[in-house]
């Protein structure tokens, strides 16, 4: 426990400082919404390449997380589609417990992964992240069309959407960077290795920076069943699996770890676009990564 909290206390505090900074408007003018999009499009992607070309996992490690995270995302969808059986919540509604429950921060994910696991367990996370980013996007597409009636979204626009993600873009690109054992020129490990530690620390920031704490008045029962769901019970989804399909190691400690996470900020825009319940979205993002603070520690403590 000891060392779990060493490890995620650096975490949660640059997530707060992001969000007290905001706060108090600094630096000021557009900062943080422009820095946001400089950490996805430049930062994440620089640091996936450079520690992904450098890892060397077996080539099992592929097959077996794509196998575990996908029999994660089945089984946890239908535990989501058994609860609604039971509350009936509507469309928009539902859609928005779907995505808290099931969703979660890449930016948490990475930096976690790389302060508690190394920098074989962030290659392993970034793997990961790669296989359920474009996954999570066709599951809640789908959901969306089904509970919320939206007809506007073609198949076409999702795959371009996951085409043109960087995350994706830069972990597949160090997947082969280390396949083929390319290795850095120095000056090309010059640029590529500040940007990557540059990365955590501000991706981390402007998660705090987008939280909007004033969306937690009241907190519903959605928005109860959703972070129990996705902070206790999908943990819980990970273990069992990884037993059932006999995996151990590194990769089960991964795949728990994502499964802790608070939900997706970017779930807030899907929900917004698509004819989600956007306000409880952000009370849901909110309240996720303010509750992951106690629940993340606490869950890696018991199942690791």
């Amino acid at each position: 426990m000891q060392v779990v909290l060493q490890a995620l206390v650096p975490v949660f505090v640059l997530i707060m400082l992001g969000h007290v900074l905001r706060r108090i408007n600094f630096p000021g003018g557009d900062f943080w919404p422009q820095a946001e999009r400089f950490t996805y499009y430049i930062l994440f992607p620089s640091m996936l390449v450079f520690k992904l070309g450098q890892a060397r996992l077996p080539a099992s490690a592929y097959a077996d997380t794509a196998l575990l995270i996908l029999s994660m995302l089945a089984v946890m969808t239908l535990a989501i589609v058994l609860v609604q059986l039971f509350w009936r919540w509507s469309g928009p509604v539902f859609s928005s417990v779907y995505q808290g429950a099931i969703r979660f921060n890449s930016y948490v994910g990475l930096a976690a992964g790389g302060m508690l696991l190394g920098d074989d367990g962030l290659s392993l996370t970034a793997i990961a992240v790669a296989i359920m980013v474009p996954s999570l996007n066709l599951l809640c597409i789908l959901m969306f069309s089904v509970v919320a009636g939206q007809d506007k979204v073609s198949i076409a626009q999702v795959l371009k959407a996951i085409a043109t993600n960087p995350l994706i873009g830069g972990s597949v690109l160090g997947v082969v960077w280390s396949y083929f054992e390319i290795g850095f020129h120095p000056l090309l490990a010059g640029t590529l290795e500040p940007l990557s530690n540059l990365a955590l620390p501000m991706g981390l920031m402007t998660v705090g920076a987008g939280l909007q704490l004033s969306a937690l008045r009241g907190a519903s029962a959605p928005f109860l069943v959703s972070s129990a769901l996705k902070l206790l019970v999908f943990p819980l989804i990970a273990v069992g699996l990884a037993w059932v399909l006999g995996l151990n190691g590194l990769l089960v400690q991964v795949a728990v770890l994502l499964a802790t996470l608070p939900t997706a900020t970017s779930a807030y825009i899907l929900a917004r676009q698509l004819g989600g319940d956007a306000p409880l979205m952000a009370g849901i993002i909110s309240g996720q990564t303010l509750l992951a603070m106690v629940s993340i520690p606490l869950m890696l403590s018991i199942l690791w």
